[in-house]
């Protein structure tokens, strides 16, 4: 496995200036936002694919740097009820897998996405629980009128462009946890894929080295980013959280850097769990702690991983 890190930590700085910086934190990859939430600082898909001799010298400059491309990321909302913005998203989108396709990057990852709760709706609707009975109404719309009918064409021109899609399962869209995941992946084939981030999982109560033991092969790209519970908040409100992520004190959960929830055994299992099911692409590093800076954070996180990477856990099976 090969450590890397997501983009738009470093959404301040040009592309060479960037490339430069990882290469001198050791790290082997990066992941690059195209778009949607990722935005799009270092690489434009819609400009890049109206020039040869421009896409030539982007992926030189990783080649000559021996940094490998994960994944292009384009994280938006495809499937938006607002037409102009799932139209948006959808390009976005589209041009992604045509880039991935031009510089043989193989993955892109993305999210699932999420309807509003039937044709008139404006905004998106994310059911969380069973009853009353039109919640589960409103889920079977989303999924045979909606979710289906697009991923069926989108996972059709993603695999005609020798290209397999990375789903974050992130909250508040209909891919969130491995069942919603394998679901998708057995609706519309196996162009459809995890990537895997494990600080989303841990919030909802999934233990992210079972999640990895069910979603085995369906796994093609790994985010490395960590989550830390706070006991006394999740204890009064639960851990469905509308607090800001900057008001640290009064949420159930934050965001923290690889090392900061969770310590290196449990990365170690992590890894060890990841090689069990055959993975060997990246551990790509989301940066998101608002308890640490960039340096800080990306610091802890190269150590804790590469600890991780070293050896398998004293004493401890991998799915222990």
């Amino acid at each position: 496995m090969k450590l890397g890190v997501f983009d738009p930590v470093f959404g301040g700085e040009a592309l060479e200036p960037m490339l430069d910086r990882i290469g001198r934190l050791g790290l082997q990859a990066v992941e690059i936002g195209t778009g949607n939430y990722p935005g799009d600082r270092h690489c434009r898909p819609s400009e890049l694919l109206k020039d040869a001799d421009e896409r030539r010298r982007f992926a030189e400059a990783f080649a000559t740097r021996n940094l490998l491309i994960s994944a292009l990321s384009c994280h938006g909302n495809p499937i938006h009820p607002n037409a102009d913005r799932a139209a948006h998203d959808d390009a976005v989108f589209m041009d992604t897998v045509r880039l991935a396709g031009e510089l043989g990057v193989g993955v892109v990852n993305l999210f699932s996405g999420c309807p509003g709760d039937g044709p008139n709706a404006s905004q998106p609707n994310w059911v969380t629980c069973a009853w009353p009975p039109e919640f589960g109404e409103v889920v079977a719309w989303q999924w045979d009128e909606v979710v289906l009918p697009y991923w069926r064409s989108a996972g059709a021109f993603a695999a005609e462009h020798g290209v397999r899609l990375g789903f974050e399962m992130h909250p508040g869209f209909v891919v969130y946890n491995p069942k919603t995941l394998l679901r998708l992946r057995a609706e519309i084939g196996e162009v459809i894929g995890a990537n895997l981030d494990p600080s989303h999982l841990f919030w909802q109560g999934i233990d992210p080295v079972a999640a990895i033991r069910d979603l085995n092969e369906a796994i093609y790209h790994v985010h490395a980013k960590d989550t830390a519970l706070d006991a006394y908040n999740v204890a009064r409100n639960g851990v469905l959280d509308l607090e800001r992520y900057d008001d640290v004190a009064n949420r159930s959960w934050v965001f923290r850097s690889v090392g900061d929830g969770h310590d290196v055994l449990f990365w170690k299992r992590f890894v060890s769990a990841l090689r069990v099911v055959g993975y060997d692409h990246v551990l790509s590093i989301e940066h998101e702690d608002s308890l640490a800076s960039t340096q800080e954070g990306l610091t802890r996180a190269i150590g804790t991983l590469r600890q991780a990477l070293l050896a398998e856990p004293a004493g401890a099976m991998w799915w222990a």
